[in-house]
């Protein structure tokens, strides 16, 4: 098996999570609903690939 179709299924479990926290971070941050969701989607796609970035190195070097 390939390490990436074993790190899938624990990966889709975390979205929810990233997507809760965007949102509510963006929330804490402005009150207009275009700039929080401008906002949640900047730091999900942040974050999402902060953890591929991590994860590629991982496999990389181990």
């Amino acid at each position: 098996m390939s390490v990436l179709a074993l790190g899938l299924p624990d990966f889709l479990y975390a979205l929810p999570l990233i997507l809760a926290i965007g949102f509510v971070y963006a929330a804490t941050r402005d009150e207009k609903m275009s700039r929080i969701l401008a906002n949640a989607i900047r730091i999900v796609l942040w974050t999402i690939g902060s953890m591929a970035a991590i994860f590629l190195f991982m496999v990389v070097v181990f």
